[in-house]
């Protein structure tokens, strides 16, 4: 097995009396909004380097200013004139362009907090890596379209990579529990989504309005469908594998609704270490601020006393090809989950703006990856920009049969 550039040892207690530098890519998102609310509440433990955001400057320059920023990049430069108005009278640098992103990623800073979604977050990730620094990664693009070349400029750069998703945040914190070469098995657990129970015609009939409405998790749109589709867990699956270097047939994904364990690691003498907790995303965020301490933050404690039931099922790959279509790409390799993800992007879309059915997510998804193998384009990226290419040139693709995957299901 190829040693994973993960860190699972624990290291020693770093010591409390210095504060931690922090830099958050994508702070006005809903990772870094959550973020921020666990820093304002310790400003003696943290201090905040850099924060950056897409579009957003009146909410980046107030994420800024709470937080005592010495830097502030908006990735739109039409947005630069509004941030620099925003900040005036504050001592904040204020940036704008990919150029200062990825500047705001690169400056020193104990732990980067990696929340931009999309592609866009891919160059500058890779930036914070390349420092050899501490990266909290809620980026799945990152992992899913490169997870290879990530992982190992990372052991290069002797760059500690943290997991964010809850998931994965619980399957590292469960890994502590025994050594690398104990553990014969992970498990990621989906809440199942809002069609968990729903027939196949009605999940086929969904709409946008329907498929946002998620039993347990607040989340952005697009995570949502994604969650209602159980493309989640495929990206995750994905994600695992790259992350702590286990073979996709190691890795299972069971639907437990309750959303209350989150991750399970089966070790070699049978036993099963699980992380429990509130479906709250300030619970992985502060354990990647903290580690390898803990941090007290505010979500709600569980009261096991009002566990009526934990349940667990197999995922039905019927209703839900997407966790198939994951594990696929991930067989095929190379670029495969690179042109799955832009094209479950591009389906994602479509549907939400109503020019694709729900059950056409999947078969643009599929059509999309078949031409891509057709057209001999998934060789493993390189490089960021090598990985970008091929994104783009999947999104095109799966925008040129859209049509085609929306009259199959008419």
């Amino acid at each position: 097995m190829v040693p994973s550039a993960y860190k699972f040892q624990t290291p020693a207690a770093s010591s409390s009396a210095a504060p931690r530098t922090i830099s958050i890519l994508g702070a006005t998102g809903s990772i870094g909004t959550s973020t921020l609310d666990l820093l304002v509440r310790q400003p003696d433990r943290y201090k905040v380097e850099a924060v950056t955001a897409q579009r957003n400057a009146e909410a980046l320059a107030k994420a800024a200013i709470a937080l005592g920023a010495r830097f502030a990049a908006i990735a739109d430069p039409k947005a630069y004139d509004a941030l620099k108005a925003a900040l005036s009278g504050s001592e904040i640098v204020a940036a704008a362009g990919e150029a200062a992103v990825i500047e705001a990623a690169a400056r020193p800073a104990d732990i980067v907090v990696a929340a931009i979604s999309g592609a866009a977050g891919l160059a500058p990730t890779m930036a914070a890596i390349e420092r050899g620094t501490s990266v909290a990664i809620a980026n799945k693009e990152c992992l899913v379209c490169a997870g290879g070349l990530f992982m190992r400029r990372a052991a290069e750069r002797d760059a500690t990579i943290l997991p964010v998703d809850s998931e994965h945040n619980a399957l590292f914190q469960a890994m502590g529990a025994g050594g690398r070469g104990d553990i014969r098995r992970l498990i990621l657990t989906a809440s199942g989504g809002p069609f968990r129970t729903w027939s196949a015609e009605a999940v086929r009939n969904a709409t946008p309005e329907q498929a946002l409405r998620h039993p347990n998790w607040s989340m952005g749109a697009k995570v949502t469908i994604d969650s209602a589709s159980l493309m989640n867990k495929g990206l995750e699956l994905i994600e695992a594998h790259h992350l702590f270097q286990m073979p996709a047939k190691d890795i299972d994904v069971f639907v437990h609704p309750q959303s209350i364990v989150h991750g399970i690691v089966e070790f070699c003498d049978g036993s099963f270490i699980a992380q429990l907790g509130a479906p709250d995303m300030r619970i992985p965020i502060s354990h990647c601020l903290a580690w390898p301490e803990r941090m007290t933050e505010p979500a709600r404690r569980l009261r096991l006393e009002e566990m009526a039931s934990l349940t667990f099922e197999a995922p039905d790959l019927v209703r839900f090809p997407a966790l198939r279509l994951a594990r696929e790409a991930l067989t095929v390799g190379g670029a495969a989950p690179t042109v799955l993800n832009a094209a479950n992007e591009i389906a994602v879309a479509e549907f939400l703006s109503g020019r694709l059915g729900f059950a056409a997510i999947p078969s643009l998804v599929e059509a999309t990856l078949n031409e891509a193998v057709r057209r001999g384009i998934v060789r493993e990226p390189a490089s960021v920009d090598e990985a970008l290419t091929i994104d783009r040139e999947a999104r095109a693709i799966a925008s040129e049969l859209r049509s085609d995957a929306a009259a199959a299901l008419n």
